[in-house]
């Protein structure tokens, strides 16, 4: 869905009247309550309802795209209202919206649009959607050549008010070049200038391969242009253009301002970490809040933020946040409703999981409206209902602060979120129905217009000043990251430790240059640690026999603390929440107990021991080397005995195994299996941590 430039944030749902919407698609058929209105494609995946009437009267009325032939309960497919909600639909008095379909979905899957009632089958009104149907989408055009370096790409007319111009460059140095457009194929002194991508109409500073994003000002369109240039407004000298050819722009979507989306310039802003400039931007509309997410993050990474779990302090358990990322290959933005069980990774419906897993799809009750991608910065625009929509939501308050929290962190290769590097640190407040206050960097140099940081916010401006556009602090492209160098961790050699013990137990994974880079693979921020090292890869022998003395945890009902260890040849892990399917091919060598009814019980459990880092300490990036990062932790255990699992692998055993976590994924590593041990290089055992192995415990078997 296009929603003007490509980081602004749009608000507010009023009547004003544009005289185009779109592709139209037709007029609803008036069957039942009232309902009419006329129904525009406005691009792939978004309908534009102009005059809508409904009468409300319905028991359970939603709006519906479905793949049957006709409208009908077989193939339906619910849409959210305009406002995100997924209750049943309110009075609509003459009023234009705007509606999302599903991800996955576009108009060319589907055949019609209704207006339907779940509880008695009927439809109250609905329109055919043609298969040959052309919706708008943006058109390229010609790049810029000319004078004073002026060059670009084709430019990218995004929608009918708002251009992207690609690797845009242009020297600096002429008085007063302006962005321009006017009538006619080339530009005149008749022309108008148009606002750089800050919104300035001062003269153009230079530009070395910019992208740029350019909004038209007031109700100009492309339909009103015949051209787009950069032009010297002193000396009335052309600079360079290109025309816009009107049968090209034909069918490019509306801007969602000329839907009745109008953009409010005194918005919220609020620094959550200022190392990566994370912040968060809103505004409330109506019954939801709009929301802006915006980070310099790293691809694969995530950031987040919501509700406290509770309204009174900062607590991640409970918690409701919007987890939102930019996929930096594809530029599709996602932005997931989660709740948080428990800080753990989520596995199965424990930890921290999406919304749907928990209470099915309708349980997601925020609506992605935007993401872009700007000089590094990822930028993800959503928004969601103030009202808690089921039992897994928090609400939104608007007449008092509420606590809030957020974090940023990787996700795992099923695009969840697996821990956080960086998060809210002591109790975070935050107003969201206070008067628009600007706690942010301004771009460019704007700091002397910045809203001051307290409550004595200067009168809201004049509506005609209200025109502004969400930009991510301004930086220059990033440079290229580098590979990152996993630490060098030595493997535990075959005849080490002699006696075959080994200790097992949970640490961190180590930043960037531990668990990530050594397996290729997102933890969740924690790890095994083997006799005291990062996961290591480990050497055994076939014949002998290993004991492995487990401190994962114990307790099942508390899943970040709660680790069973078992041996496999599954590279992943978290046998306990895989498929059927899945786990048809998955053996599993040690660390389990097979009931009667053929169901698999972990018997590697023991109470918890962790390696724990120094919350004052240097972060683990900082750290030159795994050993220098080691001598840091300190291993801190619960009450209570360890586990034990013995194994003697044999000719059957595969040459490389894994030793995981019965109950979340990716936490352990790799265990080489070798036909002899060559002894001559043997030396002294590195166990870090020994603990005395319980008698009773000693001849358990690990799978019995």
């Amino acid at each position: 869905m296009y929603f003007g430039a490509a980081a602004t944030l749009l608000l507010f749902i009023g009547g004003l009247e544009a005289r185009y919407f779109g592709k139209e698609i037709g007029a609803l058929s008036q069957l039942q309550h009232g309902v009419r209105g006329r129904v525009f494609a406005v691009d792939s995946r978004t309908l534009y309802l102009h005059d809508l009437h409904y009468d409300g009267e319905g028991p359970a009325a939603f709006f519906y795209v479905g793949t049957s032939k006709s409208p009908s309960a077989t193939g339906a497919i619910r849409l959210r209202d305009e406002r995100g909600g997924s209750g049943p639909l309110r009075r609509y008095r003459g009023e234009g919206i705007t509606l999302s379909l599903p991800d996955g979905k576009s108009l060319k899957d589907v055949n019609w649009f209704s207006i339907w009632c779940d509880e008695y089958a009927i439809n109250f009104g609905s329109v055919d959607i043609p298969r040959s149907l052309e919706y708008p989408k943006p058109a390229k055009v010609g790049g810029l050549r000319g004078v004073h370096g002026v060059s670009s790409d084709p430019v990218v007319v995004v929608d009918a008010q708002t251009l992207l111009v690609p690797n845009f460059s242009y020297d600096g140095e002429a008085p007063d070049a302006k962005f321009w457009v006017g009538r006619g194929d080339k530009p005149s002194p008749q022309g108008i200038r148009i606002p750089d991508e800050n919104g300035k109409e001062s003269p153009l500073r230079k530009y070395d391969k910019k992208t740029i994003v350019l909004t038209l000002p007031g109700e100009l369109t492309v339909f009103d242009i015949g051209h787009f240039a950069v032009w010297c407004e002193e000396f009335t000298v052309n600079f360079g253009h290109i025309p816009l050819p009107r049968a090209s722009l034909a069918n490019v979507p509306p801007s969602l301002k000329m839907l009745g989306v109008s953009p409010q310039s005194k918005l919220n802003c609020e620094v959550l970490y200022d190392e990566l400039a994370f912040e968060v931007r809103w505004a409330v509309a109506g019954d939801s809040i709009v929301m802006q997410l915006v980070a310099k993050l790293e691809d694969g990474e995530y950031m987040s933020f919501g509700p406290s779990g509770v309204e009174t302090k900062t607590q991640m358990v409970g918690g409701d946040p919007t987890v939102a990322w930019v996929n930096m290959t594809t530029l599709k933005g996602n932005a997931e409703d989660y709740y948080l069980d428990a800080k753990s990774q989520c596995a199965g419906v424990r930890g921290s999981c999406p919304d749907w897993r928990l209470g099915g799809e309708k349980a997601n009750s925020v609506r992605l409206l935007n993401a872009a991608l700007v000089n590094g910065y990822s930028i993800v625009t959503y928004q969601r209902p103030l009202r808690a929509a089921d039992f897994l939501d928090k609400p939104i308050f608007t007449n008092t602060s509420q606590a809030i929290i957020w974090a940023l962190g990787p996700l795992n290769s099923k695009l969840e979120v697996s821990y956080h590097h960086h998060f809210t640190k002591g109790d975070k407040f935050i107003e969201f129905g206070r008067p628009p206050v600007w706690n942010c960097p301004m771009p460019e140099g704007e700091d002397e217009h910045r809203a001051p940081a307290h409550r004595d916010v200067p009168t809201r401006p004049p509506v005609e000043e209200q025109t502004a556009i969400i930009k991510p602090n301004p930086v220059p492209t990033p440079r290229p990251v580098p590979k990152v160098e996993p630490w060098d961790i030595p493997a535990i050699q075959c005849y080490e430790p002699p006696d075959g013990v080994f200790y097992a137990q949970m640490g961190p994974t180590g930043g960037k240059q531990g668990y990530s880079a050594i397996t290729g693979h997102v933890g969740w921020g924690i790890s095994w640690y083997i006799n005291g090292l990062l996961i290591p890869e480990i050497n055994v022998v076939r014949g002998k026999k290993y004991t492995f003395v487990v401190e994962g945890g114990t307790d099942p009902d508390v899943p970040a603390k709660y680790h069973p260890f078992y041996i496999t040849n599954d590279p992943v892990g978290g046998y306990l929440h895989k498929t059927d399917a899945e786990k048809k091919s998955i053996e599993i060598y040690a660390g389990v107990r097979r009931a009667r009814n053929g169901d698999l019980t972990p018997t590697g459990v023991g109470r918890l021991c962790n390696w724990t880092p120094d919350n004052n300490g240097p972060e683990a990036d900082e750290f030159p080397s795994f050993g220098a990062y080691q001598r840091s932790l300190t291993l801190v255990c619960e009450e209570g005995n360890p586990g034990v699992v013995t194994w003697i692998p044999d000719k059957n055993t595969p040459d490389t195994v894994y030793y995981q976590c019965f109950t979340h994924r990716y936490l352990g590593w790799k265990i080489n299996v070798l036909d002899e041990c060559d002894a001559t290089e043997a030396e002294e055992s590195r166990v870090v941590e020994t603990v005395a192995l319980p008698a009773d415990l000693m001849g358990e078997e690990s799978i019995q």
